[in-house]
């Protein structure tokens, strides 16, 4: 079993995006400070007086830097941020910056560099690492207070450890976790918490596809041990992640990870590798691929649009809500391909399907327009999803979205599609773009989820032009 920290491993992507952030600023006051001081010609006046040369110096700032704020502690999580604390700190990882650096100028013999500049480069970097941390903690702030960035726990158990477990999570808001409520042995049982109780455990199910809940903690006393196993075999058929207390308990179990958590043992059962830092790298890549797409097809979106316009009158977007990761409801957008009453009628084609289960496709649906066929011909009613890729409400490449009746429709080992960040494209629309059993397209999916990486994204996406070219319409 493997001992690790949970506060660790979930503020880890966090850690990366700091570490990233405050390199890319050093860099950026290296080069603004430069200009300045030198004027236009500051990389040739680096390289005739100080014999060095601009770019790499700038660079090689971009990382001392960062590694001088990780000696001082500051990439740690924190339980309490003061804004004098950490000037303090920044003040003297400032100092301890500037002095190595002119001792290192001393030892390798460049006396020649500008000292001004050396005056004037580690407060700038103080400041610009103070500014940007306090627009960080105000962003996020405003962020958790939209629901953004947000991931909720569910508590089984209502007694005093199932209480105590969840205020040890609220106690760290820099997991990201809310508690959603706890779930109750007997209908009728006496509760005093501060958090509701959603149902009895016996409605597990029912909670799990009528809420968001991205995680479980399973608190529940020695004598009800025996529900754990069940528990956590749906949870995982799902693809959420459990988690199971284990100081009270004295189990031995040889699944999942031992993680500790503010000093208690926490047994984790996690679907699939723990992939914290490759999902950050997948939505930076998203971020950008989709704004560059946004960017280089702009001539044709506003095509699109105005054909849409003249051809079929407003609205020229279809809006409809999707169920995105781990049921959380949006709204997708797409060019609109159908009469501006498709969705009314709906019931009268529901049963002309062609795909076999809890999905509706239809070849020759009569409710799609002469342009909306030529529109899904090149596949271009989907581009505008590249906003909702921007939003993070989905990815360029994952498991497409469904409308809640189809969700509703999903057998238990379908929803653990719902474990991704829904995509434009996935597996199964390289692989299987003609197969009309949804089964055999959730397991291509299924598969996704449980072999992902960033590589395989990016053959998914060179393998989906060429797919699109050469099956137009599908």
């Amino acid at each position: 079993m493997e001992r690790a920290s949970l506060i660790r491993r979930h503020t880890s992507a966090l850690r990366l995006a700091l570490v990233l952030a405050d390199g890319v600023l050093a860099i950026g006051s290296f080069f603004a400070l430069s200009i300045l001081l030198f004027g236009a010609g500051w990389q040739t006046k680096w390289a005739a007086e100080a014999e060095v040369q601009a770019v790499g110096a700038a660079f090689a700032v971009g990382m001392a830097w960062p590694a001088t704020l990780w000696l001082f502690g500051f990439y740690r999580a924190r339980g309490r941020w003061t804004v004098r604390r950490q000037v303090i700190d920044l003040l003297r990882a400032g100092v301890v910056a500037g002095t190595l650096s002119l001792a290192i100028l001393f030892l390798v013999d460049l006396d020649n560099v500008s000292r001004s500049f050396l005056g004037l480069l580690f407060p700038t970097l103080v400041a610009v690492t103070l500014v940007s941390r306090f627009a960080l903690r105000r962003l996020f702030t405003w962020l958790r207070g939209k629901g953004m960035n947000t991931r909720y726990m569910l508590v089984i158990g209502t007694g005093p450890a199932a209480v105590a477990f969840a205020a040890r999570v609220e106690r760290h808001p820099d997991l990201g976790l809310k508690v959603l409520g706890h779930l109750a042995l007997e209908t009728n049982g006496a509760f005093a918490g501060p958090r509701p109780v959603l149902g009895t455990v016996d409605e597990i199910e029912e909670i799990l596809h009528t809420r968001i809940v991205d995680e479980i903690a399973i608190c529940l006393p020695p004598a009800s041990l025996h529900l754990v196993e069940p528990i956590v075999r749906l949870c995982e058929e799902e693809g959420r992640i459990v988690r199971l207390p284990l100081n009270d308990l004295g189990l031995t179990l040889t699944a999942g990870r031992v993680e500790e958590f503010d000093g208690v043992p926490v047994m984790s059962f996690v679907q699939g590798p723990d992939r914290t830092l490759g999902l950050l790298l997948k939505r930076l890549f998203d971020i950008a691929l989709s704004g560059a797409t946004m960017i280089l097809l702009s001539p044709v979106l506003l095509v699109a649009a105005i054909a849409i316009f003249i051809a079929d009158g407003r609205p020229i977007l279809f809006r409809q809500t999707r169920v995105g990761l781990h049921g959380r409801p949006f709204t997708i957008v797409k060019f609109r391909t159908m009469v501006a009453d498709a969705e009314q009628r709906y019931e009268l084609v529901a049963a002309s399907s062609d795909t076999r289960g809890a999905a509706f496709k239809m070849r020759n649906d009569p409710r799609v327009t002469r342009l909306g066929q030529v529109l899904r011909r090149a596949s271009l009613d989907e581009l505008p999803q590249v906003w909702n890729v921007l939003r993070g409400e989905m990815s360029i490449v994952g498991p497409r979205p469904a409308p809640p009746r189809e969700v509703a429709d999903y057998d238990v080992w379908h929803r653990r599609r719902l474990t991704m960040k829904p995509g434009i494209t996935g597996l199964w629309q390289v692989e299987a773009r003609f197969d009309e059993e949804f089964d055999n397209r959730a397991r291509l999916d299924l598969d996704y989820i449980d072999r992902w990486s960033l590589w395989l994204d990016m053959k998914i996406i060179a393998r989906t032009i060429p797919a699109v070219m050469t099956n137009p319409g599908h």
